[in-house]
């Protein structure tokens, strides 16, 4: 017994050193440039030690605090819509047997399009000269609006683009859940005369709750994520509305070269979204009729 278990950690210490050497060492690094200022002189850096005060600048930081607020407020919003617009698409297609695989390919498009193609499409058609947004609501005898540049809209408009491109991975997600479940529950609960709607409220939704709690936060992690819609849709714009709290990392670090102040935010912000996700991840656990067994 002793040597099977010396033998399991003998074969896994591989794959355990190679992710410490690739997530513990860069954030240990990231951690140590954040108590640092760096400077560039006669092309070499120079480490300037500033213990926390790269920390203490971020509560002043209007940038950074627009940043995570925008941040949230994409992620819950986005990601909400995203699952059930996922779910919803997940059910209309799981029984059906003809055209299947079109029906499949089309829902998936989307996240198979490369993000600055997405770019470029999202930001034609929210033209306000010549945009098909537009050019829809003057024919539906409603004013234009600049959807990029207004900045009580600039937010929403990314956030459609956001559920429109990543709506199809909460689908095949759920899908494959819907899949799995066991068909003999269903034939006992039609036999029993249960509607459509009672089997969704009382078997399919309980069944499905460990599915949509997975998919719910990879998609939460991702979203925190946001960086190319934001980058090529508004850059940010207009003002601080679309600021999202990557982009604000890549300001400091790119455009500003303040490398020590990018690490402190960048330390801050996986801070931040480890304590939202551990969070949801607490919220939707304790609603899993699974999880206090």
């Amino acid at each position: 017994m002793r040597s099977t278990t010396l033998w399991r950690y003998l074969t896994l210490s591989p794959t355990l050193l190679l992710f410490l050497f690739l997530t513990v060492l860069p954030l240990a690094s990231l951690f140590v440039l954040s108590v640092h200022e760096v400077e560039w002189r006669d092309r070499i850096a120079h480490w300037d030690w500033v213990g926390m005060a790269n920390y203490a600048h971020l509560a002043k930081d209007t940038l950074f605090t627009a940043g995570i607020l925008n941040t949230l407020i994409f992620a819950v919003v986005a990601v909400s819509f995203q699952m059930i617009l996922g779910f919803w698409l997940a059910l209309l297609t799981q029984r059906v047997t003809r055209g299947q695989l079109v029906y499949r390919t089309i829902f998936l498009l989307p996240i198979l399009v490369p993000g600055i193609i997405i770019g470029a499409i999202w930001k034609l058609m929210y033209s306000f000269d010549f945009g098909v947004v537009n050019q829809l609501l003057l024919y539906l005898g409603m004013t234009p609006q600049d959807w990029l540049g207004d900045s009580s809209l600039a937010l929403l408009s990314v956030i459609v683009v956001d559920v429109w491109h990543w709506t199809p991975f909460c689908f095949l997600l759920l899908l494959a859940g819907l899949q799995s479940l066991p068909e003999d529950i269903y034939e006992a609960s039609r036999l029993d005369g249960a509607t459509g709607w009672r089997e969704l409220r009382y078997i399919t939704l309980p069944l499905m709750l460990p599915s949509i709690i997975v998919t719910f936060l990879f998609r939460m992690i991702l979203a925190f994520k946001v960086f190319d819609e934001v980058y090529l849709l508004t850059g940010g714009g207009p003002g601080t509305s679309t600021e999202v709290i990557s982009f604000t990392i890549y300001r400091r670090f790119f455009t500003e070269d303040q490398a020590g102040y990018g690490a402190a935010m960048s330390v801050a912000t996986f801070a931040v979204i480890a304590i939202a996700i551990a969070a949801v991840s607490r919220i939707m656990g304790n609603k899993d009729p699974e999880a206090g067994v």
